[in-house]
């Protein structure tokens, strides 16, 4: 896997799941709707760990600086 994803994208990632668990946390979302956020959140996380997103590949979409 390559990376993919930009510093700039990764951090607005992780910034939306900690708002996605915020909004979890203090029960202004709950049931189905914040089970699926709180998957998305999850995602956000993991791709951001590993700086590689799948459908960024579906896609052709780089948001990392290419080495010359």
């Amino acid at each position: 896997m390559k990376a993919n994803m930009g510093t700039l994208d990764k951090t607005v990632r992780v910034l939306i799941a900690i708002a996605i668990a915020i909004l979890i946390y203090a029960n202004v979302i709950s049931g189905t709707f914040a089970i699926v956020l709180g998957i998305f959140g999850v995602v956000f996380v993991l791709t951001s760990l590993v700086s590689f997103c799948p459908l960024y590949t579906l896609f052709g979409i780089r948001t990392c600086k290419t080495k010359n």
